[in-house]
Order: structure tokens, then C-alpha cells, then sequence
């Protein structure tokens, strides 16, 4: 039996590797080609190298000689370079209007309400500095200011020194809540203290009817903010009423009425007794409509035989205080009403602020009522 070897893999190139003869000429040419290419080559790897190398130094932040003293450097990545902000647009300032309005500061020195003065303007009797004013003039008051109305001065002085004050004043029925009556009959403004360079305003109105709590003030824009309805300052009255009251009837009083003047509603109603149908309420509104208790119980069919306000805000109405009689709030209680509607503190006071307790000296008072309604008195007989 023949055996016949494999044949080998390697045989292919074992013949591959064998050496070829050739001519001169072409082992000359094909060498210089072949040290051409290799060259090319070389060149080739060289400038790839070389291209690497930059970007890696350029993103390592190293040189070349650094990169081999140390090329075992942990690798950094440089942060990211920050966005510029964008120029934010400045916001376009307001002009300040600067002064007060012509009208509050003529209230403010006694010429008037602010509805009054402004009347004035518009009929053109008003001048400032010489020249005629119009409503929405706004004023800085200095030494040299000159308004005048109707041609007469207006003393400005206590404008600029003027403290606000607050009377309590106890106000009896009978009188009117105005300034003058054609008809002679005493007004709420009787009775006050006289003042020099400005003038008591009301805060507020009570009908010739009702008696109690009346706040009179100096400065104009307290009053004006503490009977506006937006302040929604509380008023509490005692009413004695006529009548048959159920709980049905007190249920509607305070969900709301609708009356000639719009809904209308008391926050509180408590009921303090009586005897037969004669009963005593507490009630306390959010607004100082015209005769608005009276209005609401009657539209109950209830008749309101008597009504006295006891309180404005948190300012109650003294007991010790007789009926005509006035007393000066002192300044913790003038500045709780300032801060009730947003003003500034005030920071003097005309009273003597070295007692450390004040009481409303009674007998004075009551003589001085008595002396003032003899007067009254005497004065309507003739």
C-alpha cells in the first residue's frame, strides 16, 4: 500500500519567498521607487504624528516638553468658556409728579372740603403765583408761595407747621352736621375749640336725630380716607327699636337688603334686651351710607326710636364724655387711625404729654355744655 503525503500550506509561500533573478535595470528602478514610497510613507505617518499631537497638546493645555517630563498627567478638561448675558433694557423711569394737589392743601389750611375748593378752581377764583389754577394743579408749598382766592392771601404757614389732631366729641340730637344753617339751628361745629390757620372737618355725618360718637380731625386727608367705603372701617350703633323682631328678620338683615342706593347689610347684629316691644340691638356697619341703619330696619317694617353711634374703628365713645361735650384723642390713639387707612405716624401732639394719665375732666365740661345751651337758648327766643 502506497501512502501519499498532505500537502503542505505553507508551500505556496515557500515559493513566494524564494529569491528572483532580474536584470539590473529593474532591480534599479524598482529600488528607487520602492525608497520613494517608503519615503512618502514615512512623510505621511510623520505629519499624522504630528497632526495628533497638536490637538492632544491643544486639548491637555501642555507643551511637548511637559507632555514628557510627565506623561503620566491625569487628563483636564478646560471648562467651557461663559455665554456673555445679554444687555438687559433699563426700564423706562416714570417722572415723579411732585407737589400736592391745589385742592387738599387749601382744605388743609381751612378754605374748605376738597369738593368745595374744587368747585372754586373750576370757576377760575383761584390763583397761583399769579396765574389762574385748573383742577389737577399740583403745588409745592415754600416760603414764597402766594394762592389766592378771590384776590385774598392765603396764609400758607400753618399748612407747613399743622399737627394732626382728633376730637372726640359727644354729639347730642338736634344738631346738624354743617357748617352754617340758613334756618339758625345749632351745628356740631359750635361747640369745638377755635383754631387759628386751619379748621375742624368732620369725619363722617350723623342726622339731627342720632346722637353719639362724632371724630372731628385737622387734616383732611385722614377724613377723607376714613369715610371712604374702600377703607371699610367699622361703625357699631346702639338702635332701639319698635317692633316684633324675629330670627328670620335678623337672618335677612345680614345676608343683605336691596335698597334705593344698592344691597345693603349689617356685619354684627346683637341683641341686648328690652322690655315689651321696645328692644335694644348692637349693630355694627362697613360704610356710612345716608340713614342707613334707619333705612334697614324699616324696610323690616320695624320703626327705630332711638340710635347712638358707640364706636368708629376701635375708638368707642367715652362713658365720662356728656352729651356736647369734646374730648382730644391723644396721640397713640391718633395714630392708630392713621395707620388704619394707611398714613404715616404722627409725631407731636398739642397735649401734655408729662401726665402719664389723662381723664376727661367732666365738670368742666358739663358746665361748659350748660353755658352753651343756655346761650342757644336765649338766642332763639329773641
Amino acid at each position: 500500500m502506497k501512502f501519499q503525503t498532505a500537502k503542505s500550506p505553507f508551500r505556496s509561500t515557500e515559493r513566494s519567498t524564494k529569491k528572483v533573478e532580474k536584470s539590473p535595470q529593474f532591480n534599479s528602478r524598482f529600488s528607487s521607487e520602492k525608497g520613494r514610497n517608503d519615503n512618502d510613507h514615512n512623510d505621511r505617518n510623520r505629519a499624522e504624528k504630528g497632526h495628533s499631537e497638536k490637538t492632544h497638546y491643544a486639548r491637555t493645555g501642555l507643551s511637548k516638553n511637559s507632555a514628557s517630563k510627565n506623561e503620566q498627567a491625569p487628563f483636564e478638561r478646560k471648562p467651557l468658556p461663559m455665554r456673555k448675558p445679554k444687555p438687559v433694557a433699563m426700564a423706562e423711569k416714570k417722572p415723579t409728579v411732585a407737589g400736592e394737589k391745589l385742592q387738599k392743601i387749601l382744605a388743609n389750611a381751612g378754605q374748605g372740603s376738597r369738593r368745595e375748593i374744587e368747585t372754586i378752581i373750576a370757576a377760575g377764583r383761584v390763583s397761583v403765583d399769579g396765574k389762574i389754577a385748573t383742577l389737577g394743579d399740583r403745588v409745592t408749598v415754600h416760603s414764597g408761595l402766594k394762592i389766592r382766592i378771590d384776590g385774598n392771601l392765603i396764609n400758607l404757614t400753618a399748612v407747613q407747621k399743622e399737627v394732626c389732631r382728633v376730637l372726640m366729641y359727644y354729639k347730642p340730637e338736634g344738631e346738624l352736621c354743617t357748617r352754617n344753617d340758613p334756618e339758625g339751628r345749632a351745628t356740631v361745629f359750635d361747640r369745638l375749640p377755635r383754631l387759628s390757620g386751619s379748621r375742624w372737618i368732620s369725619v363722617g355725618r350723623l342726622d339731627i336725630n342720632t346722637s353719639g360718637l362724632l371724630l372731628f380731625t385737622t387734616d383732611g386727608e385722614l377724613a377723607n380716607r376714613l369715610m371712604h367705603p374702600s377703607q371699610e372701617v367699622e361703625r357699631e350703633y346702639s338702635v332701639r327699636v319698635f317692633g316684633e323682631v324675629d330670627d328670620a328678620m335678623i337672618a335677612r338683615l345680614r345676608k343683605g337688603v336691596q335698597l334705593e342706593d344698592g344691597l345693603a347689610s349689617f356685619k354684627n347684629i346683637k341683641s341686648m334686651g328690652g322690655t315689651g316691644l321696645n328692644q335694644w340691638f348692637d349693630v355694627t356697619l362697613m360704610e356710612g351710607r345716608n340713614r342707613e341703619v334707619r333705612r334697614l330696619w324699616e324696610s323690616q317694617g320695624i320703626q327705630v326710636s332711638r340710635l347712638i353711634r358707640i364706636r368708629y374703628g376701635n375708638i368707642k365713645l367715652m362713658k365720662s364724655l356728656p352729651r356736647g361735650g369734646w374730648e382730644e384723642m391723644d396721640l397713640v390713639n391718633v395714630n392708630y387711625l392713621r395707620e388704619l387707612v394707611g398714613l404715616p405716624p404722627e409725631t407731636e401732639t398739642k397735649l401734655d404729654v408729662t401726665q402719664t394719665k389723662r381723664r376727661a375732666n367732666t365738670g368742666k365740661i358739663r358746665k361748659a355744655v350748660k353755658r352753651y345751651s343756655d346761650i342757644n337758648k336765649r338766642y332763639k327766643k329773641s
